[in-house]
C-alpha cells in the first residue's frame, strides 16, 4: 500500500511524537517506554491503521532470538504486512536478524533512514546502512527484508495515546 500525502503527513507526525521514548522491553507508553515491536503497534494504532487493541503479540522474552530459531516475530509481522518487491517506502517495516532469528524491526522513513527502539538508545532515527547496531561484526547488514502493511482503511487515530497503556 503506497501512502497518500495525507497518510504520510499523519505518519510523520506520529513517528516524531515517539522520538526519545526510552527503551523498555514489552512496554508501549509514549514518552515512558517502548521496545521495537510495541513501537510498531503504537505508531500504527496512533495513525489509525490498527484499531486499539487489535494487535496483541502477548508476552515475549526479551532475548528469545538468542535461544530459538523460530521466526515468531516475522510471522507476527506477516499477519499485517506483505513482503516488499523492490524499494521500500515510507511506513514499510524493515526486519533485522539478531541471534538466530529476525528479532528487530524498524519503520522506514526514507531508506536507509529508519526509526526504531533499541536497548540503551530508546526511539531513534538511524541510517540502517551505517548504524553499527544494525550491522554484524563484519560490517554486513542484519537486514532480512522489508514488509508493507496491507491496504486497509485507516481509522481515526487516538487523540490521547499517552494516557492509554498496555
Amino acid at each position: 500500500m503506497s501512502l497518500t500525502k495525507n497518510q504520510q503527513q499523519k505518519l510523520k507526525v506520529e513517528l516524531e511524537s515517539w522520538i526519545g521514548t526510552p527503551y523498555h522491553s514489552g512496554a508501549r507508553l509514549k514518552g515512558v517506554g517502548v521496545d521495537c515491536g510495541m513501537l510498531l503497534i503504537g505508531v500504527y494504532e496512533g495513525v489509525g491503521y490498527l484499531k486499539p487493541g487489535e494487535c496483541d503479540p502477548g508476552y515475549y522474552p526479551h532475548e528469545i532470538h538468542l535461544h530459538r530459531a523460530e521466526e515468531k516475530y516475522l510471522e507476527w509481522i506477516k499477519q499485517y504486512c506483505d513482503p516488499v518487491e523492490g524499494s521500500p517506502e515510507m511506513g514499510d517495516v524493515a526486519m533485522f536478524r539478531f541471534g538466530q532469528s529476525s528479532s528487530h524491526a524498524a519503520i522506514v522513513l526514507e531508506w536507509p533512514h529508519v526509526m526504531h527502539s533499541y536497548v540503551r538508545l530508546g526511539v531513534v532515527i538511524t541510517d540502517a546502512e551505517k548504524e553499527s547496531i544494525l550491522l554484524d561484526q563484519n560490517g554486513n547488514s542484519r537486514l532480512t527484508g522489508f514488509y508493507r502493511p496491507r491496504k486497509r482503511r485507516w481509522q481515526r487515530g487516538r487523540k490521547n495515546y499517552r494516557a492509554q497503556s498496555r
